[in-house]
């Protein structure tokens, strides 16, 4: 099985890399990014239709390569990933947290969704089914720091901004791909189980190609 992995932040491709060879080694990867989707989002503020025919173009140019499944890392961006989902039906399109959060949801009503993108706790809360209370968290300067190649102030920061969740959740959500690194300190700091977008993605992926 070939899956295309498309990513808008260059620190999404190790984390779902490592899930997949824990999970799912015998499939074959293939990345394809663009890290100017995240800052002209940040720039803009918002999705247009410029943006969705960029994901479209990236689809496309997945499909073309013959992938059997994609998975999008990047997930500030649900409605253009939803447009090349029904454009290139039957092959799977994932985004990045939909197994997660049915994962999520499985644990507890009360979910703590943790991010270092701003625009994800925008774009994702309205994924989540009714009923469920999502606690936005955002882990102010990690991203920051990511992008500075200090990853122990990033871990840092991501587990003292969910410092606050504990008693208020059921479950935590990691929002980035970038943030699964931080998975057993987050849990081990607020007590609660800890779901990634990655480990969730390859576990949906594997069970709709590979049985």
């Amino acid at each position: 099985m070939r899956i295309a992995l498309i990513h808008a932040l260059r620190h999404s491709p190790p984390p779902i890399e490592a899930a997949f060879a824990e999970a799912w080694p015998e499939a074959r990867l293939m990345n394809l990014l663009d890290d100017s989707l995240s800052a002209d989002l940040a720039r803009d503020g918002a999705l247009g239709p410029a943006m969705t025919e960029r994901f479209l173009t990236l689809g496309r140019y997945a499909r073309g390569t013959g992938a059997d499944g994609v998975l999008f890392s990047c997930s500030a961006f649900g409605p253009c990933i939803a447009a090349v989902a029904a454009e290139l039906a039957p092959i799977p399109v994932l985004k990045p947290n939909e197994a997660a959060i049915e994962e999520a949801c499985a644990l507890g009503r009360r979910i703590g969704l943790l991010a270092t993108f701003p625009g994800t706790l925008a774009s994702m809360p309205p994924e989540f089914p009714a009923g469920v209370a999502v606690v936005p968290c955002l882990a102010e300067g990690a991203l920051a720091a990511l992008d500075a190649g200090d990853v122990a102030t990033h871990d840092r920061l991501a587990v003292e901004a969910t410092r606050h969740l504990a008693g208020r959740c059921d479950v935590v959500l990691l929002g980035q791909f970038s943030l699964a690194r931080a998975a057993s300190a987050v849990a081990a700091t607020t007590g609660l189980p800890v779901v990634t977008t990655p480990g969730s993605a390859v576990r949906r992926l594997k069970a709709l190609l590979a049985g």
